[in-house]
């Protein structure tokens, strides 16, 4: 005989946005069920996840409300200075822009593996009694009524609620299945990404530097157990090149990364396993439906550019949680239009925003040419003898701009 197990939400993907979101909603009081096809002990394992991410600063103080930072403690190294430059920063070419932090304001960013992410997020559900999690677990059928929405599991299981937040990354198949409307294209582009063991400490600089071929970052990680100063990397290549970078030995492979790092870090060797992937770009015109809601990948996929996929996403988390929480509150249904209406303006255009900008930077540093070089390093000169602009790139960065979540201040909603 088939179980019905009812909550507040329910949370289609287990990733770091859905598991986000599952614990910034538990936090409030809110029950939430989540459902995701893999296995969580194969996700927090040891090379399922190379990457490494750029935490904004007003993420972080939402880690720190929902207990996630202490349980990053360690693991997280602030960024206090990001270098930009137009081709090699030892080409002498100029056109160099820096934003750097003042003495005891918060960092840039600070950068987490995502694996401690998982981690993290992994040991605070743990400790949630109003999280359930059905990982792994198939959806074989999805009802909505004028009540609610039901899952239906392979093993027969019954997930009810009255709302349902699709959190499954960039093809999810609810999304599609739902007829969202969605505007793609490929950039034609492959990121190479992994980590580095370098000669020279970082000094907590994060490095970006355009090349015609694409933009290559260098994004600084705490020291190993060893004591081994490392960082980040996310190169990006053409696609007509990837296979031939993806077919380097270690030692090739090497030669390459340090050239294209113009030698800021001295000697480097590999510490985790190489990763490749295209990039493309994704925005879903609405991100509320019939008592469905998207969130992270599932609603926008941006260029690596700026590092500021993840934080969109969990920009998301905090906004919808604060509508949720407020809407449980006052005693409404949480899957409501006008609910769910004001999340979409909420998030709407900040989405928008940020994806149409990131898309223009990734077009703008693309342009081949010297004609097109020789602007670029004027205009980020320009920028550098402005210090309101960088100010309000800084701001940018660190997630402070714009009408923020309670959450993202730092505050219990």
């Amino acid at each position: 005989m088939s179980e019905t197990l009812r909550s507040d939400v329910l949370i289609s993907g287990g990733g770091l946005v859905g598991q986000a979101l599952a614990l910034a909603l538990a936090h409030h009081g809110l029950s939430v069920q989540v459902v995701d096809p893999a296995d969580p002990t194969r996700t927090i394992a040891p090379g399922f996840d190379g990457r490494a991410s750029a935490i904004a600063s007003a993420t972080w103080q939402m880690f720190e409300v929902l207990g996630i930072a202490e349980r990053l403690a360690g693991h997280g190294c602030p960024i206090r200075a990001i270098k930009v430059g137009d081709g090699a920063p030892d080409s002498g070419r100029g056109g160099e822009l820096d934003f750097i932090t003042a003495d005891g304001a918060p960092p840039l960013g600070t950068m987490i593996e995502n694996r401690q992410l998982r981690l993290a997020l992994a040991a605070g559900l743990a400790d949630t009694p109003l999280v359930r999690l059905f990982m792994p677990a198939e959806v074989v059928a999805r009802d909505t009524d004028a009540h609610g929405v039901t899952l239906t599991l392979a093993d027969g299981t019954r997930l009810v609620a009255p709302l349902l937040v699709v959190a499954e990354g960039r093809r999810s198949p609810t999304r599609d299945a739902a007829g969202f409307s969605i505007a793609n294209w490929s950039y034609h582009h492959h990121a190479m990404i992994g980590a580095v063991a370098h000669e020279r400490p970082h000094g907590n600089v994060a490095h970006e530097i355009f090349y015609p071929s694409g933009p290559f970052a260098l994004l600084p990680l705490v020291d190993d157990e060893q004591g081994r100063h490392r960082s980040a990397f996310v190169w990006t290549v053409s696609e007509a090149d990837g296979p031939g970078f993806a077919k380097l030995g270690e030692r090739g492979f090497i030669a390459e990364l340090q050239k294209r790092a113009g030698g800021v870090l001295g000697a480097m060797e590999l510490v985790a396993p190489r990763m490749t992937y295209p990039l493309g770009f994704h925005h879903s015109a609405s991100i509320v439906a019939d008592r469905l809601a998207l969130v992270g990948d599932a609603a926008h996929g941006i260029h690596p550019i700026a590092g500021q996929g993840l934080n969109l996403g969990l920009r998301d988390v905090a906004a919808l949680a604060e509508v949720l929480v407020e809407g449980a509150r006052l005693g409404l249904d949480l899957g409501d239009a006008a609910l769910l209406a004001r999340y979409q303006r909420w998030r709407g255009l900040d989405n928008m925003m940020v994806s149409l900008a990131t898309d223009g930077l990734t077009r703008l540093f693309g342009i081949p040419g010297r004609t097109a070089a020789a602007v670029r390093r004027t205009g980020l000169g320009a920028v550098q003898r402005m210090p309101m602009l960088k100010r309000f790139f800084m701001d940018e960065a660190r997630g402070e701009a714009g009408d923020l979540p309670r959450l993202l201040a730092g505050a219990e909603i």
